[in-house]
């Protein structure tokens, strides 16, 4: 299996010096293509900082980062945009669609932003939202949809434009479990197609239908283990009790603020207004939104 992601050795410090916090304290992590992979921990255990890491959200303060082999360090800021336009379709918690826009719209306005002509993104959008079973409410509404529809509105977003990774932080921690069990039959179904899927999550339910389990406890990685799809969450509870163990903690780290600190990292360089200035065929008249952050960073 050919190497996707690669980090090694990566640490991030907060308030470098005697207060030091380590969020990740010298972790490395192989992930291959087409691989379904799990990230667990508790609130504060470095999962939220490793995910913007891995989605070209922030730095490291050491370690190296390889991505389809290229080191992200040396990566201008345009390069990173780029990378998180193309290369990373990001489904949060939060759904953060745009109330005034359809779920066309909602799927469509990124596709503006990446300069995707009008006939083209239209048919991408089309063929996203019927992807997670959505053709019959291309014209609804956030508010004329249940939580469940507005996620899957959401995941139509990121894989409009069928980038090879697929990075959900906490993807139904908003869900019952109905509308559980749809999305990860959906994340599933992208991954059966060949996208390298990454969840992030506490639940170690939603981290049973993963293929590989890595979890992370005060910003160190403490195990790592293929699931051949028959481990329960109770196995996935005893797996890292045992892991526990074994590891040392480091104190002060929290690192869980709900994604709100990917507000000044996302690639997003204006508001809608400015990103779409040129492009003759945008026919969205009705976006009063300031400010809109198009890489859509899960704050409602």
């Amino acid at each position: 299996m050919a190497s996707l992601i690669e980090i090694r050795n990566m640490c991030k410090i907060y308030n470098p010096g005697e207060n030091e916090v380590r969020a990740l304290d010298h972790v490395s992590l192989s992930i291959g293509e087409n691989e379904f992979v799990a990230i667990i921990g508790h609130s504060g255990s470095g999962k939220s900082t490793l995910m913007n890491m891995l989605g070209c959200l922030d730095v490291p303060t050491s370690g190296i980062y390889l991505l389809h082999g290229s080191d992200v360090s040396l990566m201008t800021d345009d390069e990173l945009s780029d990378i998180r336009n193309k290369e990373i379709g990001f489904i949060f918690q939060g759904f953060n669609l745009i109330s005034n826009l359809t779920a066309f719209e909602n799927v469509e306005l990124p596709l503006i932003y990446r300069g995707v002509k009008k006939s083209e993104r239209t048919k991408l959008a089309e063929e996203a939202l019927r992807k997670v079973g959505l053709e019959n409410r291309m014209d609804h509404k956030p508010s004329e949809m249940s939580g469940g529809q507005q996620q899957r509105v959401a995941i139509a977003r990121a894989i409009a434009q069928a980038p090879p990774v697929i990075l959900a932080d906490e993807p139904t921690g908003n869900l019952d479990s109905h509308s559980t069990k749809e999305i990860m039959s959906i994340l599933k179904g992208l991954h059966a197609e060949g996208r390298t899927v990454i969840i992030i999550t506490h639940d170690n339910e939603i981290a049973a239908n993963a293929s590989r389990i890595v979890h992370i406890e005060d910003g160190r990685i403490t195990s790592d283990s293929s699931n051949d799809g028959h481990l329960s969450r109770d196995d996935i509870a005893r797996q890292i009790k045992e892991s526990e163990t074994d590891n040392h903690p480091v104190s002060g780290v929290e690192d869980e603020t709900d994604t709100n600190e990917f507000n000044s990292d996302l690639a997003s360089t204006g508001t809608v207004e400015n990103e779409v200035q040129g492009n003759d065929d945008y026919d969205i008249n009705d976006i009063n939104d300031s400010e809109i952050d198009l890489h859509l960073n899960g704050e409602n």
